[in-house]
């Protein structure tokens, strides 16, 4: 069953900061942090998964088996990306289905035709609004629990403007997301015209490097945002924090330098506490 805290959180006007996990050590460091949510990254998981970039290439169920299994392991409420519901309507419901089953708090689900791309590139497309309002629709009657809640993105900004982006916003509410995603915005005014617009809570996407400004928590809540994710935190620092300490082992054929996690602490994250608690117990039998 779905985790109520997030509709909950969201309801009560307490302003979302969820960092993106890609696999379980992101999952299980980030779910220690006191987060209100988790986002569980398309791009990382390809990335960490196949080696290979967002571009419509995990499928459901590469996806599903990852999103479960962070689920399980976090306490936090999890937001999980879906790209576009993995094929047509009945891709969806089965899509929805999957992750409330899993154990996920929100589903986000993307207009972009097939395959899509990461949200922050040049050359995505969009299906029709009517077939992305269809998507919705069924998104909405599949699910079992009103706490499990479904994210409505519109890529239509890059290409189409931010008034065909805001048309599309309107109509994915009116078909009853529970909450609006309008990617890629290129400025605060934008941002702002975002929520002037929009009835229902809204989701930004922090992600350095890429089209949107990227603001603090308290200026987004300002700008009317309910939450904000940033995906790319996590495996960004994760490579840097790679490149920084393979690259002093090739150059000095030494780790002494290199900026590492506490051998028994890691041990602590990873639950080798319960393995020597179970083993000091049975040990004599």
């Amino acid at each position: 069953m779905s985790d109520p805290k997030l509709r909950e959180m969201i309801t009560g006007g307490r302003f979302i900061t969820a960092p993106g996990v890609f696999d379980m050590i992101s999952t299980l460091v980030a779910d220690r942090m006191g987060f209100p949510a988790l986002y569980v990254t398309g791009y990382g998981v390809s990335a960490s998964h196949l080696g290979l970039p967002d571009a419509g290439l995990m499928t459901y169920t590469d996806m599903a088996d990852r999103v479960r299994r962070i689920a399980e392991a976090a306490e936090t409420p999890v937001i999980a990306d879906a790209d576009t519901g993995y094929g047509g309507l009945l891709n969806v419901r089965h899509a929805v289905r999957g992750y409330e089953a899993a154990g996920v708090s929100a589903i986000q689900i993307e207009d972009q035709e097939f395959p899509k791309k990461c949200g922050h590139t040049l050359g995505r497309r969009v299906i029709p609004l009517k077939d992305m309002v269809s998507k919705i629709k069924v998104a909405v009657d599949s699910r079992s629990s009103a706490d499990f809640l479904v994210i409505a993105r519109t890529d239509s900004r890059t290409s189409l403007g931010l008034d065909e982006a805001l048309r599309r916003a309107e109509a994915f509410s009116e078909a009853g997301a529970d909450v609006i995603f309008v990617e890629s915005p290129e400025s605060e005014q934008e941002m702002r015209a975002i929520n002037a617009a929009i009835d229902k809570p809204t989701l930004a996407n922090m992600v350095s490097g890429g089209r949107t400004p990227i603001l603090p928590a308290e200026e987004l809540q300002k700008l009317g945002f309910a939450i904000g994710i940033h995906p790319a935190l996590g495996f960004l620092a994760v490579g840097a924090a790679l490149k920084s300490a393979y690259g002093v082992l090739a150059e000095t054929g030494d780790v002494k330098g290199a900026a590492l996690e506490d051998f028994g602490e890691f041990n602590k994250l990873v639950g080798f506490e319960d393995v020597w608690e179970f083993d000091a117990r049975w040990a004599e039998i």
